[in-house]
């Protein structure tokens, strides 16, 4: 520990005598410094022993004692050592009264203790703590290293919360806790997820010091990783501020997780390059080759169902890392494995239906649906991202799946929707199909010969041929609708045929007339 008040007292070849201030001996004492100025107060920083002979200070006064003694304790200075026998036998009355009414502890150096004596015992004690810090925090950092080696990051966290007297907890990219130590902070380290997220937004590498959830807690969070966006974060709760040797167990630790995060990175890179390699192989058509490339590496997923997503990006923004760090700390925390490659623009993830990393991604779509929909947060959230979810399928249809998640993907961008399900769209109407402007175009085209003759004010032929459409041609029942007779109906339906030049009797001029009508009326 640093020097003190006390220890310099208990120094036996400095001889000192406490005058004041018996009960504040325990501070720190960061330097002795000697001053005779009558105001030494702007030369301070906070934390000396400050030493003096009053060679400037009339130390007899009460007044002026306590205005120097208010401004000392004022500006951080934690003792004053007065040296006897040089300008006054002993310490005036007036100092002493002073230093008691203030709290600061004053010390009496005799004559045959030199300043000098003094502050080569404070650089001394503070150059031995520095130096048992250095040595603590190497054999921290031994430490830490062996438990990397041996035991992972669980055993770098268990190691790091013993250096420390407190708590360490390991998150991965998406914010969620991966480890932390010992077993009881993981729940406590749950609740510091928001502040690790905010934490992600800014660059690598960075750090911030946050509130725990109990009173007693200070908790430092720290970004890892080398590039820019953070891959994982690190957090340290103790009871106060980290001393020097702490300092260096958290910093060694930093840079383990961040060699151990960085080499998961090129790993992860690898299993890209094969996982790319599969999907090539499974939309070719090769079920059985992919197998044998995926091995055990994702070989469970290509024995189950899966869906296939498609993800692509069309703005300037880069949303499928989001998209991708989502997927695969789902994977992480379930223990599911997943396919994602990355192409160009796009994003494919093969994964389980029904499993984690699907909920994850259809979970992650659902917020950035409901920001959009946020005037006030569209703007942070504009990232143009649409994702096509495909049916469960499996490796011998894999090909029919990826055409499936385009499919959903073309709807999804005409929709302006973040992601829409191919068996949805099955399970749906046509009709909100029908809202694309190629298809309104057919539909005024088709029909503008129709309304032009109805403009005229010569008939209704666009709302008799709706009524007769709607009633599969029964005339009777369409002249009841529109409150004609069914002769006067069949009048204007010859009229219709010849103003279109097509036959009513064709099926697939009935169906392209009734969805034209049906487009024009979602306008």
């Amino acid at each position: 520990m640093p020097p003190t008040l006390a220890s310099l007292v208990h120094h036996s070849a400095l001889r000192l005598t406490v005058r004041a201030g018996e009960d504040r001996l325990d501070v720190p004492v960061r330097w002795a410094h000697v001053s005779e100025l009558a105001d030494p107060v702007p030369y301070m920083e906070g934390g000396e022993l400050l030493l003096i002979t009053a060679l400037k200070l009339d130390a007899e006064d009460p007044q002026a004692m306590r205005r120097y003694v208010k401004r000392l304790v004022g500006a951080g200075v934690v003792g004053l050592g007065f040296a006897v026998g040089v300008n006054y036998e002993q310490i005036p009355r007036a100092l002493v009264e002073a230093a008691e009414q203030e709290g600061l502890p004053l010390l009496e150096v005799p004559r045959r203790t030199p300043f000098l004596a003094i502050s080569k015992a404070v650089s001394a004690a503070i150059a031995a703590d520095q130096y048992r810090a250095v040595t603590a925090g190497f054999a921290a950092q031994r430490e830490l290293t062996r438990q990397t080696l041996t035991a992972g990051p669980e055993g770098l966290l268990a190691a790091l919360a013993a250096q420390v007297d407190g708590w360490a907890a390991l998150y991965d990219a998406s914010g969620a806790v991966v480890a932390a130590a010992p077993e009881w902070a993981h729940r406590r380290a749950a609740r510091l997820t928001p502040e690790v997220q905010r934490l992600r937004e800014r660059p690598a590498p960075a750090s911030s010091v946050v509130g725990g959830p109990d009173d007693d807690d200070r908790i430092e969070l720290h970004s890892l990783g080398a590039g820019r966006r953070p891959r994982a974060a690190l957090a340290v709760g103790t009871a106060s501020a980290p001393g020097t040797a702490e300092r260096y167990a958290v910093h060694s630790a930093i840079a383990l997780l961040t060699l151990t995060t960085e080499r998961s990175r090129s790993l992860h890179a690898a299993e890209q390059r094969i996982g790319a390699a599969v999907l090539r192989m499974l939309l070719a058509g090769e079920p059985d080759h992919a197998r044998t490339v995926a091995g055990d590496l994702y070989g469970g997923l290509l024995d189950a169902p899966f869906r296939v997503i498609v993800a692509e990006s069309v703005s300037g923004a880069n949303p499928l890392g989001g998209l991708a760090e989502e997927a695969e700390a789902a994977a992480a925390r379930s223990g599911e494995a997943v396919l994602a490659v990355p192409e160009g623009e796009r994003l494919v993830v093969l994964a389980a239906d029904r499993g984690a990393v699907v909920a994850a991604c259809t979970a992650h779509a659902a917020v950035l649906e409901q920001a959009r929909s946020m005037p006030e947060q569209g703007a942070e959230h504009q990232d143009g991202l649409v994702v096509g979810l495909s049916a469960p399928s499996g490796p011998i249809a894999a090909a029919a799946a990826y055409k499936q998640a385009e499919q959903a993907l073309s709807v999804a961008r005409r929709r302006g929707r973040v992601l829409v399900e191919h068996e949805r769209l099955a399970a749906g109407s046509v009709l909100p199909l029908l809202a694309d402007d190629a298809v309104r175009a057919f539909a005024d085209g088709l029909l503008c010969a129709l309304r032009e003759h109805d403009a005229t004010g010569r008939g209704d032929l666009v709302a008799s041929l709706r009524a007769w459409l709607s009633r599969h041609g029964q005339w009777d029942a369409a002249a009841a609708d529109l409150g004609v007779h069914r002769h006067t109906l069949r009048y204007r339906m010859r009229r219709v045929e010849e103003i279109l030049g097509r036959s009513l009797d064709d099926p697939d001029v009935r169906m392209e007339l009734w969805l034209a009508l049906k487009a024009t009326s979602q306008e």
